[in-house]
């Protein structure tokens, strides 16, 4: 059985009363319909969020129809350009947060899927064994890891997947949880994604031989490390099909919006996309901040329970939209958004100024080389008390200027949340080699931006929080930046064997219409599902019902 002590689904105010009557019972979210169930009906012993029934999900804009999980899931952008986020946030109280937090990683995610899924879309016991399939090649024996280092520095290490990044982990879950919806429907999907480096890797890697999932992935072209673009190019299976595009993260998402605005198209073709403005994704990485302040919290006897900081490696902000929502859930954590250079998210927190720089800048941290940070969205969208419209207003003042002032209130509520710190490459190759001298511990670049943060916060004597810094990669896939900062790369043995396998990447060369080309091998990956006639296949043994598998890569 899931734990489910002490939650509760009541209407209520966010802020934690004070002790002792803490109880955090609230939905945060639009009012109920009338006729739901609510607290004081309920049977004793029922799971309250549960007996409501079903979690439904609502655009940031505030005009598409409420979705279930599977219609947020396959859906990716909503219908009127927002994305989906649950109407309602469960709260959870002091019991729940304790029962919680000796539990795994994996159980973690279990729980928090439990409660944005519901067992009647995925039964628990379904639920459970897809999760554990998804985190079943994890090379770390808790999934994933947390280092202590000198100086408080505590490091939760996300990269311990297939692809040596974090994506893996949310990416493996959501992966499983398409195949249960396409199974059941006997349905086949394509999916787009556009990567700034460990997106496309890691989610090739999750449907690799998927015989109803083909996906198409738009790299850019030299703004990845080697490592990185390889773990996309030698994936030789017939579903797969990588395009190197010439230009940056920012320019290549331009097709894929152009080909998911049109509605009728991505109808006729089933497409999905699995960058992290599918709502399954943000839904994992909640986990992350749960775990981080389970592992570094002093104590959860105190009243009220001590705060814990959480440093954010942040480029398109999913995982900072999951650190809000685990706030709003109750979890007491401060959250820190470390950017490069690229700094939209650190301009919005510090002075309330979201808008376009004249340019991407490379840095030494690639992936986060991003200037539309498309899921701050959801975290302006939350911090507005759910206001759809006011969220609508905003975006599209963006999309249409590329300026934006937020609102003094939203600007406030966003300052409160998160704060944020900017770092150059210089900081990065810095704390790299700090890192490496005081601890031999070797830092990917983007996580150096977050324990750059530690280190400056550490030495302007600022109060002693417990602080933990997320770690999205490993140093492995950055050989280049970790030469920059003057140390000598580390890479195990099944990275050094991707240089001598064979690749294959189609070009999408400046000049050329990227939009037709996408459009066009859509086409084609539909024309060859078409001819297949496929046949479902078996249920892999000792499989729940419904559960369904898919075909392992070698």
């Amino acid at each position: 059985m899931g734990v489910q002590t002490g939650l509760r689904a009541q209407l209520g105010a966010v802020t934690l009363p004070p002790c002792p009557e803490l109880r955090l019972g609230a939905c945060v979210g639009p009012r109920r319909p009338a006729g739901a169930v609510g607290l004081g009906q309920l049977p004793p012993g029922l799971c309250p969020l549960q007996a409501a029934g079903t979690m439904r999900y609502v655009s940031t804009r505030g005009t598409a129809p409420p979705v279930d999980f599977e219609a947020a899931l396959f859906s990716g952008y909503a219908p009127d350009g927002g994305l989906y986020v649950p109407e309602e946030l469960p709260q959870l109280d002091r019991e729940t947060l304790r029962a919680w937090s000796t539990l795994s990683y994996p159980g973690l995610v279990k729980e928090l899927c439990a409660l944005f899924i519901g067992p009647e879309l995925i039964p628990r016991a379904a639920l459970n064994y897809l999760i554990d399939r998804a985190f079943g090649r994890f090379r770390h024996r808790e999934v994933v890891g947390l280092a202590r280092l000198r100086d408080g520095l505590s490091v939760l290490e996300l990269w311990h997947g297939a692809t040596f990044a974090f994506k893996d982990l949310a990416l493996g879950c959501t992966a499983q949880f398409l195949q249960h919806f396409l199974e059941k429907r006997e349905k086949h999907i394509t999916v787009v994604v556009g990567t700034s480096g460990d997106t496309g890797s890691a989610a090739i890697e999750s449907v690799r031989g998927a015989k109803n999932v083909d996906i198409i992935v738009l790299l850019p072209q030299g703004h990845c490390s080697k490592t990185q673009e390889l773990q996309m190019t030698t994936v030789l299976q017939d579903n797969v099909h990588v395009f190197g595009v010439e230009g940056n993260s920012d320019e290549l998402d331009e097709p894929i919006r152009a080909v998911f605005a049109d509605g009728a198209f991505v109808r006729k073709h089933s497409l999905l996309s699995l960058n992290s403005i599918n709502w399954s994704r943000v839904l994992v990485q909640i986990a992350h901040h749960f775990f981080a302040y389970f592992r570094c919290a002093p104590s959860l006897d105190t009243c009220p329970l001590p705060l814990v900081e959480v440093v954010v490696p942040t480029g398109a902000a999913g995982n900072l939209a999951a650190g809000c929502i685990a706030q709003r859930m109750g979890l007491p954590v401060h959250l820190v958004a470390a950017v490069n250079c690229n700094d939209i998210v650190h301009r919005a927190v510090r002075r309330g100024d979201f808008s376009l720089a004249e340019a991407v800048t490379p840095t030494l941290a690639s992936a986060m080389d991003i200037q539309v940070p498309y899921n701050m969205e959801r975290i302006f969208w939350l911090l507005s008390g759910s206001d759809g419209r006011a969220t609508r207003a905003l975006m599209e003042r963006f999309e249409r200027t590329g300026r934006l002032r937020l609102p003094k209130d939203l600007h406030g509520q966003l300052s409160g949340a998160v704060t944020s710190e900017s770092v150059s490459d210089e900081a990065i190759a810095q704390t790299m080699r700090r890192c490496w001298e005081e601890n031999r511990y070797l830092l990917c670049p983007h996580s150096a931006v977050a324990v750059s943060c530690h280190y400056r916060r550490m030495e302007s004597q600022q109060p002693s929080t417990p602080r933990c810094c997320l770690a999205p990669a490993s140093a492995a896939k950055f050989s280049e930046a970790v030469r920059a900062a003057g140390l000598i790369p580390e890479a195990p043995a099944q990275l050094r064997a991707l240089e001598h396998k064979e690749t294959r990447c189609a070009p999408m060369r400046r000049g050329d219409d990227w939009t037709l080309l996408l459009r066009k091998t859509i086409e084609a990956v539909s024309r060859r599902w078409r001819e297949r006639a496929p046949h479902t296949p078996a249920r892999a043994p000792g499989a729940p019902a419904g559960t369904g598998s898919r075909e392992e890569a070698p």
